[in-house]
């Protein structure tokens, strides 16, 4: 049993933001792997399934990014799911914009989703931090996440967004290595 977690925020004025790349990606498994219709459960937008004969949650918090570990603290606790099986898709600046690193456990590096999640379950999850690049124009951080993919950016984003979905079998098997190395090939 595996706990897919997309960050971002709710707002319909967020959703092609910087922040909810996160968002996008579980919508992109929900499609791909035809999981259930989302139903509003556990504060966030929860999506079940089996992929690879692997159970499969996957959602999308409500809470807003700043709060995403109370939805997730809620799910886990209730279908008992091991934080070694949670995996958090969710943007990173100090990575740059198409590229993906993945790794268990560490620091937040001051993303303030993962801090919540840091507090409510712990640091033993895996995380798949895809990058937006660093913020041009002399544009603040908080700024930077909250603005939208230029058409060229979306084009990146969506192919590293297919790319994860195509190599998602070797998640599942938690094989971050190899997963990390499939991805940023392309």
């Amino acid at each position: 049993m595996l706990l897919f977690v997309g960050l971002g925020n709710p707002n319909p004025n967020n959703s092609n933001n910087r922040h909810n790349v996160g968002f996008s990606v579980i919508d992109a498994i929900n499609s791909k792997f035809k999981l259930a219709k989302q139903k509003p459960k556990f504060k966030g937008l929860l999506t079940t399934g089996n992929i690879d004969e692997e159970k499969i949650y996957a959602v999308k918090p409500l809470t807003f990014i700043n709060s995403s570990g109370i939805c997730i603290k809620e799910l886990i606790e209730y279908f008992k799911i091991d934080t070694k099986n949670v995996f958090v898709f969710h943007d990173d600046m100090d990575i740059d914009l198409g590229k993906v690193k993945v790794k268990f456990g560490g620091s937040n590096a001051g993303h303030n989703g993962i801090e919540s999640i840091d507090k409510n379950i712990g640091k033993h999850y895996s995380r798949i931090r895809i990058g937006i690049g660093r913020p041009k124009n002399n544009s603040t951080g908080a700024e930077h996440v909250l603005n939208n993919f230029s058409n060229e950016e979306q084009q990146t984003v969506n192919s590293i967004t297919n790319s994860i979905i195509e190599s998602l079998s070797i998640l599942i098997k938690k094989d971050l290595d190899l997963f990390s190395s499939k991805i940023n090939q392309k």
